[in-house]
């Protein structure tokens, strides 16, 4: 149930994404009297082969327009009458141009239509986060609330973090969210680091350069922890801690022989029973209570915590959420620039760095989460938007490249120029789905 609920989350907001940047290529071509031949959800042809398996799981012309689902799940597209894409090539446009033709249009309009999908996609991300700052706020940690410390991982303690050391600093500079110690500004940025105090002595700790490689390998994101006590929120049904009889507010004391005050140490407990069963004792009410609780092979029980650390709400007005909403989205793409430049210098692998549709389903996780849903929903149209403006033929980064080429140098490229810069854009394009939904996995999967 887990996997159909991830892949009906993951299926949907592509779906979403997708419909939202044609629409913005099909609705900049329809203002420039531009002719629409088709407008398709998936592809109905077996990508990137426009004659193979042509059927669509639903279609209806109206007007000039033929709009469709198709039943390959990858993408979608729309045909602009008169312009070399995958579903047409330079032989299929050798006649004189006609006036509602993609190419008989002046440059400047053809690169509205071309940038139409990837502004429309912008326009939904900043939407998105500006509607969740309004209706959510912001919930925080302040990071004074941190007052027992933090608990590294392993990678955490490679970095140099030791258990109970307070974060006073990041790069410098006092901070007051704790999920700051997280940034991606931090974590990507170079000669990063964090003070500490380690029993009333500040102490430094490196970002290595190799960071992000690093928390790929481990495949974790919280290299530390807060120190935060915590009671029982919710038991799930028929799991260890239910059949044990753990109610929600008991507060968990002892885990076998280990003490238990905070929810890391509770976890590294139970990690270490893993597959067995254990005594727990836990206060309910005032009162001690004995259970005997048969912990699972990843070392789980079952039940949600409550952190008793006191989280904080920023609110926002309509108006003063939309600065907010736009400064998270364009936040996105920030961070994805400076995991390509880290990329380019070598400071990270880029297998490590890509994830496919697995990856991106296992984001949206095994329950329906609205606030999660729309949180990656919104990430992945600014990921979307930066993925689709690089200089690649057949992404539209790559038409704007051309179309710009064109509006300097007074000339367009030659049909013929324009048919081959597909074929090889194509070409990549295909090199790097098979790499990011087969290859890649098989090296995850068997190991380096």
């Amino acid at each position: 149930m887990e996997g159909l609920i991830m892949a009906g989350n993951l299926l949907l907001g592509l779906s979403l994404l997708v419909g939202l940047h044609e629409f913005g290529h099909f609705a900049a071509a329809k203002y420039f009297k531009i002719r629409v031949d088709k407008f398709y959800i998936f592809f109905d042809f077996l990508f990137p082969l426009p004659g193979v398996m042509n059927f669509a799981l639903f279609k209806k012309k109206i007007g000039e327009t033929e709009y469709g689902l198709g039943w390959f799940p990858l993408g979608g597209y729309v045909a602009i009458h008169g312009m070399i894409d995958e579903t047409q090539d330079a032989e299929s446009l050798a006649a004189e141009p006609a006036p509602d033709e993609f190419r008989s249009k002046p440059a400047w309009q053809r690169l509205i239509v071309m940038l139409g999908g990837i502004i429309m996609n912008v326009l939904t991300g900043i939407v998105i986060f500006t509607l969740l700052t309004f209706s959510y706020g912001q919930s925080y940690l302040p990071a004074s609330e941190v007052r027992y410390g933090i608990v590294p991982s392993e990678l955490g303690q490679e970095m140099g973090f030791r258990e109970g050391d307070k974060i006073v600093k990041i790069n410098g500079r006092p901070f007051d969210d704790f999920s700051d110690v997280y940034s991606p500004d931090v974590i990507l940025g170079s000669s990063a680091y964090y003070t500490v105090d380690r029993a009333g002595q500040l102490v430094d700790v490196p970002v290595p350069i190799d960071f992000m490689d690093r928390l790929a390998d481990e495949g974790e994101q919280r290299f530390v922890q807060p120190l935060d006590p915590f009671v029982v929120d919710q038991v799930v049904p028929g799991s260890p801690a239910a059949k044990a009889g753990l109610l929600p507010q008991d507060r968990i004391l002892t885990v076998g022989s280990a003490s238990i005050r905070f929810f890391p140490e509770l976890q590294k407990a139970l990690k270490d029973q893993a597959g067995k069963p254990v005594a727990v004792r836990v206060e309910r009410a005032g009162q001690p209570v004995a259970l005997n609780v048969n912990v699972d092979d990843d070392g789980k029980i079952g039940f949600l915590p409550k952190s008793l650390l006191k989280f904080e709400t920023r609110d926002y007005g309509l108006l003063e959420a939309i600065p907010v909403g736009t400064k998270q989205a364009f936040g996105v793409v920030t961070t994805q620039m400076k995991a390509f430049g880290k990329i380019f210098r070598g400071e990270a692998s880029f297998r490590k760095s890509v994830g496919g549709p697995i990856e991106i389903a296992q984001q949206y996780g095994g329950t329906w989460d609205w606030l999660r849903f729309w949180t990656l929903t919104g990430l992945l149209s600014m990921v979307l938007a930066f993925m689709n403006l690089l200089p690649i033929p057949a992404l539209d980064g790559g038409h704007v490249v051309f179309l710009l080429y064109e509006m300097v140098a007074g000339r367009k490229p030659s049909d013929a120029f324009m048919e081959n810069a597909q074929k090889v854009g194509m070409m990549i394009i295909l090199g790097l789905m098979a790499f990011t939904l087969i290859i890649n996995p098989l090296i995850k999967a068997f190991g380096d």
